[in-house]
Protein backbone atom coordinates (compact mmCIF):
# COMPACT_ATOMS: atom_id res chain seq x y z
CA UNK A 1 0.00 0.00 0.00
CA UNK A 2 1.30 3.53 -1.09
CA UNK A 3 1.75 5.78 1.79
CA UNK A 4 0.26 9.10 -0.15
CA UNK A 5 -3.23 6.89 -1.13
CA UNK A 6 -3.17 6.13 2.72
CA UNK A 7 -2.76 9.79 3.60
CA UNK A 8 -5.39 11.19 1.13
CA UNK A 9 -7.87 8.15 1.39
CA UNK A 10 -7.80 8.96 5.39
CA UNK A 11 -7.96 13.34 4.64
CA UNK A 12 -10.89 12.60 2.40
CA UNK A 13 -12.87 10.46 5.02
CA UNK A 14 -12.85 12.81 7.58
CA UNK A 15 -13.47 15.80 4.63
CA UNK A 16 -16.58 13.45 3.69
CA UNK A 17 -18.16 12.77 7.33
CA UNK A 18 -17.68 16.59 7.84
CA UNK A 19 -19.46 17.34 5.05
CA UNK A 20 -22.36 14.89 6.26
CA UNK A 21 -21.38 13.11 2.02
CA UNK A 22 -22.61 9.54 3.13
CA UNK A 23 -22.59 7.99 -0.38
CA UNK A 24 -18.39 9.56 -0.16
CA UNK A 25 -18.03 7.99 3.59
CA UNK A 26 -19.58 4.38 2.24
CA UNK A 27 -17.42 4.76 -1.43
CA UNK A 28 -14.11 4.49 1.15
CA UNK A 29 -14.91 1.69 3.60
CA UNK A 30 -14.65 -1.83 3.17
CA UNK A 31 -18.17 -3.23 3.88
CA UNK A 32 -16.34 -5.13 6.74
CA UNK A 33 -14.48 -2.02 8.15
CA UNK A 34 -14.42 -1.95 12.06
CA UNK A 35 -14.50 0.52 14.49
CA UNK A 36 -13.61 0.40 17.89
CA UNK A 37 -14.16 3.27 20.56
CA UNK A 38 -10.90 1.90 23.49
CA UNK A 39 -12.27 4.11 26.33
CA UNK A 40 -16.09 3.22 26.37
CA UNK A 41 -14.97 -0.39 24.55
CA UNK A 42 -17.39 -0.26 21.80
CA UNK A 43 -16.86 -2.11 18.76
CA UNK A 44 -19.20 -1.74 15.34
CA UNK A 45 -18.43 -4.44 12.73
CA UNK A 46 -19.73 -3.22 9.20
CA UNK A 47 -20.11 -0.27 6.71
CA UNK A 48 -23.65 -0.05 7.72
CA UNK A 49 -23.63 0.26 10.86
CA UNK A 50 -20.80 2.47 11.40
CA UNK A 51 -22.27 4.83 8.69
CA UNK A 52 -25.76 4.72 11.00
CA UNK A 53 -23.74 5.13 13.83
CA UNK A 54 -22.42 8.17 12.56
CA UNK A 55 -25.61 9.38 10.93
CA UNK A 56 -27.52 9.04 14.61
CA UNK A 57 -24.86 10.56 16.48
CA UNK A 58 -26.76 13.56 18.38
CA UNK A 59 -26.06 17.06 18.53
CA UNK A 60 -24.63 19.53 15.34
CA UNK A 61 -21.14 17.62 15.73
CA UNK A 62 -18.00 18.49 13.70
CA UNK A 63 -14.72 17.14 12.88
CA UNK A 64 -11.60 19.14 11.18
CA UNK A 65 -8.27 17.24 10.68
CA UNK A 66 -5.00 18.75 12.29
CA UNK A 67 -2.57 16.51 10.70
CA UNK A 68 -2.35 13.24 9.08
CA UNK A 69 1.03 10.85 9.78
CA UNK A 70 0.63 7.68 7.67
CA UNK A 71 3.05 4.71 6.73
CA UNK A 72 1.88 1.88 3.99
CA UNK A 73 -1.04 1.10 4.87
CA UNK A 74 -1.55 2.69 8.29
CA UNK A 75 -2.30 6.39 9.65
CA UNK A 76 -3.05 8.32 12.40
CA UNK A 77 -4.78 11.12 12.52
CA UNK A 78 -5.13 14.36 14.84
CA UNK A 79 -8.43 15.26 14.80
CA UNK A 80 -10.31 18.27 16.42
CA UNK A 81 -13.83 17.23 17.05
CA UNK A 82 -16.44 19.90 18.00
CA UNK A 83 -20.31 20.15 19.24
CA UNK A 84 -21.18 23.79 19.86
CA UNK A 85 -18.67 25.67 21.93
CA UNK A 86 -17.32 22.30 23.49
CA UNK A 87 -13.95 21.00 21.94
CA UNK A 88 -12.11 17.70 22.34
CA UNK A 89 -9.05 16.26 20.60
CA UNK A 90 -9.33 12.86 19.10
CA UNK A 91 -6.86 10.66 17.76
CA UNK A 92 -7.45 8.07 15.08
CA UNK A 93 -5.79 5.14 13.69
CA UNK A 94 -6.17 3.47 10.05
CA UNK A 95 -5.63 0.78 8.52
CA UNK A 96 -6.27 0.81 4.60
CA UNK A 97 -6.36 -2.31 2.50
CA UNK A 98 -4.66 -2.79 -1.00
CA UNK A 99 -7.35 -1.79 -2.80
CA UNK A 100 -7.66 1.69 -1.11
CA UNK A 101 -10.74 0.83 1.16
CA UNK A 102 -10.54 1.30 4.99
CA UNK A 103 -10.52 -1.77 7.03
CA UNK A 104 -10.05 -0.52 10.18
CA UNK A 105 -10.26 2.41 12.41
CA UNK A 106 -10.16 3.06 16.09
CA UNK A 107 -10.57 6.37 18.04
CA UNK A 108 -9.18 7.78 21.11
CA UNK A 109 -11.30 10.58 22.45
CA UNK A 110 -10.29 11.88 26.18
CA UNK A 111 -11.33 13.55 28.83
CA UNK A 112 -9.74 16.66 29.13
CA UNK A 113 -8.78 17.21 32.49
CA UNK A 114 -7.27 19.67 34.96
CA UNK A 115 -3.13 19.01 35.69
CA UNK A 116 -2.03 18.03 39.03
CA UNK A 117 -0.55 19.92 41.50
CA UNK A 118 3.17 20.66 42.05
CA UNK A 119 4.74 20.70 38.16
CA UNK A 120 3.62 24.77 37.47
CA UNK A 121 7.06 25.06 37.80
CA UNK A 122 7.98 23.10 34.79
CA UNK A 123 4.61 23.80 32.72
CA UNK A 124 2.70 26.32 30.97
CA UNK A 125 -1.37 26.09 30.40
CA UNK A 126 -2.48 26.71 26.44
CA UNK A 127 -5.45 26.96 24.77
CA UNK A 128 -8.89 27.81 25.99
CA UNK A 129 -9.66 27.70 29.67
Amino acid sequence: MDTAVTRQVTRTFYEAIERRDWSAVVALLDPGVVYEMPQSRERISGRDRYLQFNQEYPGDWHLRIRRVVADGPYAAAWVDGSVGDEHQDASAWLEVSPDGLIVRVTEYWPEPYEPPAGREHLTERYGPE
